[in-house]
């Protein structure tokens, strides 16, 4: 119920220019441990340790929430803040590519992005206000979105998995690990 309700806070957060770019979804049982298996090997893979801690996480929590963004559709303020002088010059620019390379997809409009920060905080204020441990994960939500769990428009995704038990199990966590990142 409570994911359900960091979804809505998520969704109904402020965005610029009224426009809705955020992804969301709720994530249970088999779908949490896929995503943290994959992130475990991942981590091995790519020797980035906390990435196999937080798989130990995940693959712990009651249910996971997924918050991303189309994060390649601009705002038409020509800020510049994305590196582009213009959103045309962006828009035109920009290469999308069927499997990147890197975590996230860019780049991105800066707003979008701030956009994706604000519905992430009002999502975490809601698991809060129920009392609800939680911890925003950029590493699940890399393993969510090459997953494709967002959909193949999303180009961040972060991933906030929730727990309820008597002793918070995103605290007094385990170091990431020796000779990794």
């Amino acid at each position: 119920m409570v994911a359900d309700l960091m979804v809505l806070a998520a969704r109904t957060a402020p965005k610029a220019k009224g426009v809705d770019t955020i992804l969301t979804r709720v994530l249970t049982g088999e779908q949490i441990r896929s995503v943290a298996e994959h992130l475990h090997e991942s981590g091995k893979k790519r020797m980035i340790g906390f990435f196999v801690r937080d798989a130990k996480n995940l693959v712990s929590c009651d249910a996971c929430v997924l918050v991303g963004a189309i994060g390649d559709t601009v705002v038409g303020v020509n800020c510049g803040a994305c590196g582009y002088s213009t959103c045309e010059h962006f828009t035109r620019n920009r290469i999308v590519q069927e499997k990147p390379s890197t975590d996230f997809s860019g780049p991105n409009c800066a707003i979008r992005m701030a956009d994706l920060g604000i519905a992430l905080g009002s999502a975490v204020k809601t698991a809060q206000i129920h009392n609800v441990d939680n911890r925003i994960m950029y590493s699940a939500g890399v393993a969510a979105r090459n997953l494709g769990l967002l959909g193949n428009d999303c180009t961040v995704a972060y991933a906030i998995p929730l727990s309820a038990t008597g002793k918070n199990i995103f605290f007094d966590r385990e170091p990431a690990g020796e000779g990794t990142k």
